[in-house]
């Protein structure tokens, strides 16, 4: 009685050893898709980034030159005003650029052709 429980320990184990050794390669599997979709997300949170701060820098641009502005010619509030939407504008131009959504100046494309 003592070898029939021996027996069927051994096939237990054998059968339980089969099905880890089954999920351990699912899992190494999931854990490379996960790796890779890891190295996706950090590229694209750095494209989102720059996108940002390129949005951010043109807008700050615009605010400097209209307070230079309006602190040395006196125009109080329009300057900023003005260059502020020059910023904001250009910045959004700047992005979409980047995106792809509008295309490069033809004059700069011409350049780069030669």
């Amino acid at each position: 009685m003592a070898e029939d429980g021996q027996e069927d320990l051994e096939e237990r184990r054998k059968r339980l050893a089969s099905e880890l050794g089954a999920r351990r390669k699912s899992q190494d599997g999931e854990s490379r898709k996960a790796a890779g979709s890891s190295a996706n997300d950090r590229r694209e949170m750095s494209k989102g980034l720059k996108l940002s701060s390129e949005f951010m820098a043109a807008i700050f641009v615009g605010f400097m030159l209209g307070y230079l502005l309006d602190k040395f010619a006196g125009t109080s509030p329009w300057g900023m005003i003005g260059f502020l939407l020059l910023g904001f504008g250009a910045g959004v131009l700047n992005v979409l650029r980047s995106v792809g959504y509008v295309a490069e100046p033809e004059d700069r494309l011409k350049k780069d052709g030669k």
